[in-house]
């Protein structure tokens, strides 16, 4: 089953100078699939994401999640933004547990898997800690934790380790690509980093600027599971060439 099918899906914000945000995007992502979508700022990757999370509905085009026509924002869909968006006056268990506590469930139907998720993480000692206690990766580790919590089917990621140094950022990457090797949920991941785009993901879509396009479908044939020293590898960097060739395009 195609976890996601786009076909000429495209945004016009209204007004008196209406902006185009995205016109005629066709891509497909598969489940279980890794996707990375890659392309300068502006150029309509987060409106996209907005539009699979359900924030926002397109102008035009189809889209389909799991074979259902677009809907409103839900549990099977699973939003980590560049920011942690974490709740400052709740600890980390609390903003773990977040979801399953407000949806009315008793501790005991969660508390193993949250316990599971934050080991997961690296979390573990960490529990009764505030936000503003965590380093900028610590923070982020708690949102995947919330978001593993809700076992979504699609996780949809908006440069989530865009604001974190280069040393946690590629901690983080590799924690990803962990967590993703051992629960295989399907993941399109928003960057304007290449290395990122290649080291992450099974799939690389390129837009154009805006209005955004699809410019390119790149097929990252790299063996799994992925290490940081790939990053050096010459099958790595020609791939890089022609990504770099595209987005100059």
């Amino acid at each position: 089953m195609m976890a996601l099918e786009c076909a000429g899906v495209g945004k016009i914000y209204p007004g008196r100078n209406p902006v185009t945000a995205l016109s005629g995007i066709d891509l497909t992502v598969a489940d279980g699939e890794f996707v990375a979508l890659l392309g300068p700022s502006g150029c309509g990757k987060s409106t996209l994401l907005n539009l699979v999370a359900g924030f926002e509905a397109p102008t035009s085009g189809r889209m389909r999640i799991f074979g259902q026509p677009e809907r409103p924002p839900g549990p099977d869909r699973a939003v980590v933004f560049q920011e942690p968006a974490l709740f400052p006056w709740l600890r980390v268990w609390d903003n773990v547990t977040f979801s399953p506590r407000i949806a009315g469930r008793k501790r005991a139907e969660y508390e193993a898997d949250a316990r599971k998720f934050l080991d997961l993480v690296g979390l573990t000692g960490f529990e009764r800690h505030y936000p503003d206690q965590l380093s900028g990766g610590m923070k982020q580790r708690v949102g995947l934790a919330r978001c593993l919590l809700m076992q979504p089917q699609l996780f949809l990621m908006d440069e989530p380790f865009g604001a974190l140094d280069a040393q946690t950022r590629l901690q983080m990457q590799e924690l990803l690509l962990h967590v993703w090797d051992t629960f295989k949920r399907t993941v399109i991941f928003i960057t304007h980093d290449i290395d990122e785009a290649i080291f992450l993901a099974d799939t690389v879509y390129v837009m154009s600027a805006r209005p955004g396009r699809i410019q390119a479908r790149m097929k990252i044939d790299l063996p799994r599971p992925r290490a940081i020293d790939m990053l050096a590898d010459a099958d790595f960097n020609a791939l890089k060439r022609d990504i770099m060739h595209q987005l100059r395009g």
